[in-house]
């Protein structure tokens, strides 16, 4: 059965705003609902600060939540040690009843580092500790007890204790990187993640990831993959919605009539997908929703 979720923007919206919006998410059917992890808002200018905490906001959402699986796509492992993350989400997990879910990336928004001090090293330096920081946080969630020696990160017969609800958190990995992401995603993944590509790339990003569990000896069906699309019914909203970058994502948008939008999330099912993500921005458009969940028949 394929899963729809709605993966909700941090940036220029406010605590009560927030907590509404994924009340009506869980209300319309929707099996999955995420936040972002970022400082800053997503246009990459150093003013655009209006932006809530991830973890914090992670928490709030599982406790307005019943029903949903309640995940963050994507934490940054340079804002936070991979075990003081694992301890939150275990913390998430047991305050939810056992539906929460992890995510996790390399970073990319280099003003947010920079503005607050953190260090923002090379991509391969940042994939690399996504790599660590994978294996830190599966030991922390799956095992009672974790050893882990790295470049970046190490564990010393580290338990997280209490135990979160679920057997093992299921851990995301997001990105298409071919060469790191997607063998990260091959080595300690159970869910991965990419945004706003359309079917073909995901299809190819998909079979590159069955490669890298096949040389591992993993079999591919263990990880759920998950993309996460733009939802605009026109052009106008397109715009309003992703301003500068519309034209970029536009590969990954949902638009057209009912059926259009229908048809095209079974072609991403055909490429692979397991799991369709609305990604949204502040000011939330309800009705949009609404009228996705009416055209998939989600309740």
């Amino acid at each position: 059965m394929t899963r729809f979720g709605v993966h909700i923007g941090l940036q220029h919206t406010t605590p009560d705003v927030l907590r509404s919006t994924w009340r009506r998410v869980e209300e319309l059917g929707f099996h999955w609902i995420s936040v972002w992890d970022h400082f800053y808002g997503a246009t990459g200018e150093p003013d655009d600060a209006t932006c809530l905490e991830a973890v914090a906001m992670h928490t709030a959402l599982a406790l307005d939540t019943t029903r949903v699986e309640v995940g963050c796509l994507v934490y940054s492992v340079g804002y936070r040690h991979p075990a003081v993350l694992a301890k939150a989400v275990t913390a998430i997990d047991l305050l939810s009843g056992g539906r929460a879910a992890i995510g996790l990336g390399g970073g990319w928004a280099e003003v947010e580092y920079r503005a607050y001090g953190i260090d923002f090293p090379s991509a391969g330096k940042r994939l690399d500790q996504l790599d660590e920081a994978a294996a830190c946080v599966r030991g922390l969630l799956h095992d009672e007890v974790t050893s882990f020696e790295g470049r970046h990160f190490s564990l010393h017969e580290a338990r997280n204790e209490p135990r979160p609800t679920q057997a093992a958190i299921p851990i995301w990995i997001g990105g298409g990187g071919e060469k790191k992401t997607l063998l990260s995603a091959a080595r300690w993944a159970d869910g991965w993640n990419i945004p706003f590509v359309g079917p073909d790339t995901f299809a190819h990003k998909a079979a590159v990831l069955d490669r890298h569990c096949e040389d591992i000896c993993r079999d591919p069906a263990e990880i759920r993959r998950a993309v996460n699309l733009g939802l605009a019914w026109d052009d106008d909203s397109l715009n309003q919605q992703f301003g500068a970058i519309a034209e970029w994502v536009r590969p990954g948008v949902l638009s057209g009539s009912d059926q259009e939008v229908v048809d095209r999330i079974g072609t991403y099912v055909e490429a692979g997908a397991d799991q369709v993500n609305l990604a949204v921005r502040a000011p939330f458009d309800l009705d949009a929703l609404e009228r996705f969940a009416a055209a998939l028949e989600l309740s």
